[in-house]
């Protein structure tokens, strides 16, 4: 009876603790701030997930399983499920700063590199696979010893481990910058650029302090990584399709000086609202696309906007390696399983034939075609075209003539190590349409998520900007960032110019820091009077406006541009608004990352202290992602 009894109970027990169960919660740091991409995994399976952009997560397991709290610089929790609700608080973990593995000997070695935070076998750390690590050769000789480093917080090293793999040096390109400078109100009183809603320099950053790296000074795009953000700006009114808004203030890094912003914002259009689509993914499966951080990433990103998908909407997939063909006819965006199987199918290999493959996406989105509808490609790839006519002069004019179809164009850049971010720049400049970086599936769903309609669907072309600065006030401006969007003055009227795209929903944020006339600067050199320039200017004469902008734009099917104007007034906020604040900690940020000779010394925690300030309600995290960022970045030299 008694052994009875004690089995019975075992069996009680047994089921209690075999009951499923969704656990849910919230994953922050030790100030309560979220921790988005955080990984909780079911010790002892391969079942895992990560927190979504407020630190949330939901997973389905047993009572009494061990869920694996994980986030790097921080120390791993584990944890015994026993209830539903969950909330979990990591702290920083002070006894890990620098692992430096020097790697020799036969790449045969199965070594696995351990931390405080997780555990991750050498394959994974070299494909890209493991975040908070880079490698390097410490020879600078591909093939050779390598250098492995994996971040966390305080200040040992150790050499954990041997391994010597077949490693390729990286080979990213980006196009070269040259940093905008101040220019004279008196004699260059026109700025003119194209707008730029792209956001991939922020993402790419950002995958590069995770993962420990070096950052390139041509990689900081300063406008990119303002525009990757969520603004507060009211949507247009009347009959245009976006607003003007501008914000004058003292600048943070500069109290000799004024910083002004000025923002659009484009009409927000609801899913339901938005045309019939036409899409063509056109999808790199070549041999550099076998990594975990590009293909299987692609597919997994790809399968959210899927997901988004109606009925009227279409969509065909075209694939290229050594070649390209059509491996999905258009589908009704209704017939999910067939193009879910559809992407399930793709594997890589092969070389790149990447202007096969975008003038056949073309041919069939042209053959497509929904008048008056969303006709548009979406490529996907590293960009490392290699096979075919690539030169960038040919893929210029290619994307050039593409564009005139009426097909808008929209590129997204996968992995690292042979990243070609210039290229892909270009083709998304020249297409009429925007470029994203993935690092993670919680950028995929941002994208094809929180901004399928700005991502996807196009409210204005040709956007272009053009300052007019008032001598009489202004002694000298500098626009930050856009140095690859910059247009001649006579440009502006000339509607056969190409400019940028403004999609639903989509805002747009340049800062100009401004020198007021009578303040001495060692930012401006002297130059000789002007022979035959009246420099005696009547100073009562608008003495009241600092600048006019104007702004032009085409309908998406008309070829002719629509003006409007603002007066910006000589007048400083009193109190900053929380935009003005966190869009000057990016900047100030992007001029530290780039090393530039305007940032006056600033240091990492004024930027921090700025981004605080101007933080706001920030429903995503983003803002809460950047301070943590910003916190983990080491300040590269240029």
């Amino acid at each position: 009876m008694k052994k009875l009894l004690t089995l019975c109970i075992f069996l009680m027990i047994s089921q209690v603790w075999a009951q499923k169960i969704e656990v849910s919660g919230k994953v922050t740091d030790d100030s309560g701030m979220p921790l988005p991409g955080a990984s909780i995994l079911i010790k002892g399976t391969a079942k895992g997930m990560t927190t979504d952009f407020d630190g949330k997560y939901k997973i389905n397991t047993n009572v009494g399983a061990i869920l694996v709290f994980s986030y790097v610089g921080y120390a791993t929790q584990e944890v015994v499920v026993s209830q539903k609700i969950m909330n979990i608080q990591l702290k920083q973990d002070a006894t890990l700063d620098e692992v430096v593995v020097t790697s020799y000997g036969s790449k045969n070695n199965s070594a696995k590199v351990s931390s405080a935070v997780s555990t991750v076998s050498m394959d994974q750390v070299l494909s890209g696979a493991a975040a908070g690590v880079s490698v390097s050769s410490s020879s600078g000789q591909p093939n050779l010893s390598k250098r492995i480093i994996i971040r966390g917080q305080s200040s040992i090293q150790g050499n954990l481990g041997y391994y010597n793999p077949q490693y390729q040096a990286s080979t990213e390109s980006y196009k070269e910058i040259n940093e905008n400078t101040f220019k004279r109100a008196t004699l260059t009183p026109l700025s003119t650029f194209s707008i730029d809603v792209d956001k991939a320099a922020y993402s790419n950053v950002r995958r590069m302090i995770n993962n420990g790296e070096t950052i390139p000074v041509d990689a900081v795009k300063i406008e990119e990584m303002i525009n990757y953000f969520e603004y507060d700006y009211k949507q247009p009114k009347g009959r245009h399709p976006l607003a003007i808004h501008t914000e004058v203030g003292t600048t943070p890094w500069n109290t000799d000086t004024k910083l002004l912003k000025i923002a659009l914002k484009g009409k927000e259009i609801p899913l339901h609202k938005i045309p019939p689509s036409n899409f063509t993914f056109l999808i790199d499966v070549s041999g550099s696309m076998s990594s975990q951080n590009k293909l299987p990433l692609l597919k997994s990103a790809f399968k959210l906007m899927v997901d988004k998908m109606r009925k009227e909407d279409k969509v065909a997939i075209v694939v290229y390696a050594g070649a390209a063909g059509m491996v999905l006819e258009p589908t009704s965006g209704d017939n999910k399983e067939k193009i879910l199987a559809a992407l399930d199918k793709l594997s890589a290999g092969g070389s790149t034939a990447g202007g096969a493959g975008i003038e056949l996406a073309y041919k069939i989105a042209a053959e497509n075609f929904i008048k008056k509808g969303n006709n548009r490609v979406i490529l996907a790839t590293d960009g490392d075209f290699n096979v075919g006519q690539t030169s960038k002069d040919h893929m210029e004019t290619l994307i050039e003539a593409k564009r005139e179809t009426g097909v808008y164009l929209s590129v997204l850049g996968f992995g690292m190590g042979n990243y070609k971010d210039d290229r892909l720049e270009l083709l998304a400049d020249k297409g009429n349409g925007n470029h994203a970086y993935v690092d993670t599936m919680q950028e995929a769903h941002k994208i094809f998520g929180k901004e399928f309609g700005g991502t996807l669907y196009t409210i204005a072309k040709d956007v272009k900007l053009q300052l007019e600065f008032n001598p009489n006030t202004v002694q000298a401006y500098r626009l930050i960032g856009y140095e690859n969007r910059l247009l001649n003055d006579e440009d502006f009227k000339d509607d056969t110019k190409d400019a940028g795209e403004l999609g639903a929903g989509h805002t747009v944020t340049a800062l100009y820091e401004i020198i007021p006339v009578g303040i001495k600067t060692e930012y401006l050199k002297d130059v000789d009077d002007l022979k035959y320039t009246n420099k005696n200017v009547d100073v009562k004469s608008y003495s009241d406006e600092l600048l006019t902008v104007k702004i032009r734009y085409k309908k998406p099917d008309k070829k002719r541009s629509i003006q409007l104007k603002a007066v910006v007034e000589n007048e400083v906020a009193k109190n900053a608004s929380d935009d003005f604040n966190f869009t000057a900690a990016v900047a100030l940020f992007g001029m530290q990352l780039r090393g530039s000779e305007y940032h006056n010394n600033s240091k990492i925690k004024d930027v921090v202290n700025l981004a605080e300030l101007g933080r706001g309600e920030d429903k995503n995290g983003y803002r809460a992602e950047f301070i943590r960022l910003v916190k983990a970045s080491p300040m590269p030299t240029k």
